[in-house]
């Protein structure tokens, strides 16, 4: 997560030094760091969550082989945002 985000940072700053490319620089560009920009922030809200559930689990000892929801339910956010990255690059980049 932390180097997609450094990715998507030198992205940005390559995006917006070299090309030009701004939220006012048509519908292009506004649209490419809506859905690119949407996606880190839930990036960021994903590792938030994994090392909070990781923060638990190291020194609380919050989780039980039948009590582990708050794990489940952030591996499977992580998941689904690994799933709409696959879709965004599709769209985004190759089409």
């Amino acid at each position: 997560g932390m180097i997609f985000l450094y990715l998507q940072y030198m992205e940005y700053h390559e995006a917006y030094v070299e090309f030009g490319l701004t939220l006012h620089a048509g519908v292009y560009g506004s649209t490419f760091f809506m859905l690119t920009g949407f996606h880190g922030f839930h990036v960021a809200m994903g590792m938030t969550m994994l090392l909070i559930q990781w923060l638990r689990s190291v020194r609380g000892g919050h989780f039980t082989a039948d009590d582990h929801f708050g794990f489940e339910a952030s591996s499977w956010y992580w998941h689904f945002v690994d799933v709409v990255w696959v879709m965004l690059f599709l769209f985004v980049y190759i089409l």
